[in-house]
């Protein structure tokens, strides 16, 4: 626990000291507030009860308890419905106002809910970002401004594997894929940040391709079944471990995952401007590698994910 929370700290220091810090290379800023700013306490916001939902997975849970304890610090009345599902029952939570907001991916909005082809979603965040946030004006809610890290599909490799292969980028693999197996998700054929846009975006023809349950994704790389898999850029092994390495996207294939607040045009009348404001505040110290540390600590560690997004929100200054 103390090296990931060493790690942790030094991380959100790190970026409270740049301006626009973000991860995973994704070209979009996040509001980083000046280190050690705290969450100041508005009474007249306890009259004004908030309900922050989530969807069901690790990343998930920390994002909603770190915006719903910052909110509650920031003196609203919160209330959490934290295991909603996928996004399509979210999205209808927050329509049907049995939430007031929960944190949505870029990517995931653009295709599941707005009908954009993968392949159509634009490489840099700033754009997709706003295309997502576009979108969901035209449906009446309202998109914050995005995280600094993007939480994606990427290539992951045994770091073994690929010093042998000299691979550091997508791209390296042309003229070796013939020779390796893939494992990925059994969607991953028909999806653009997996195998269809290896195939299609950068050319490769992987030897063998391997439908995987997605929990297994790391076990198929240690067991010595798949040289290469479809992981997560936030995932907490790569937070734990340096045996594992993620293949840069260099030809931006991949679509950006920031995430953005998605919450109804009413809950945020009635709220005010702290509302935008504390989201904004406290996301700003989440980073791709702090994002990893957090997921470690609830996936690895086994802390509960209430108890890891607080120590979050302390470690960083922003509540005591």
């Amino acid at each position: 626990m103390t090296w990931i929370r060493a790690t942790l700290v030094f991380a959100i220091a790190l970026c409270l000291l740049v301006v626009g810090c973000g991860g995973g290379g994704t070209g979009t800023e996040a509001s980083a507030p000046a280190s050690g700013e705290a969450i100041q306490s508005n009474p007249d916001n306890e009259a004004v009860t908030l309900t922050i939902g989530s969807k069901n997975f690790t990343e998930q849970f920390l994002l909603g308890e770190i915006y719903a304890q910052a909110l509650e610090a920031a003196g609203y009345t919160v209330e959490t419905d934290l295991n909603l599902g996928s996004e399509q029952i979210a999205l209808k939570a927050l329509e049907d106002g049995q939430i007031s907001g929960y944190p949505e991916y870029t990517s995931t909005a653009l295709t599941s809910f707005f009908d954009v082809d993968a392949a159509d979603i634009p490489a840099d965040a700033a754009e997709a970002v706003e295309q997502a946030q576009t979108e969901f004006e035209a449906k009446g809610l309202v998109a914050f401004p995005p995280t600094g890290f993007t939480s994606a599909n990427a290539v992951g490799m045994l770091a073994s594997k690929a010093e042998e292969l000299g691979v550091t980028n997508v791209s390296d693999l042309e003229g070796q894929s013939e020779d390796l197996t893939l494992y990925g998700s059994p969607e991953c054929r028909q999806r653009v940040d997996c195998l269809l846009g290896l195939e299609d975006g950068y050319g490769l023809e992987f030897g063998k391709f391997v439908p995987v349950d997605i929990g297994l994704r790391y076990e198929v790389l240690d067991k010595g079944q798949a040289d290469a898999s479809i992981i997560f850029t936030t995932d907490a092994q790569l937070a734990t471990s340096d045996e594992y390495v993620t293949l840069v996207d260099d030809q931006e294939v991949f679509p950006p995952g920031n995430v953005t607040f998605v919450a109804s045009q009413e809950a945020v009348d009635e709220a005010g401007p702290d509302f935008e404001e504390t989201v904004e505040l406290v996301q700003g110290g989440l980073t791709e590698e702090v994002m990893r540390e957090l997921n470690a600590r609830v996936d690895i560690d086994r802390e509960k994910p209430d108890e890891a997004a607080a120590q979050y929100l302390q470690e960083a200054g922003y509540i005591e």
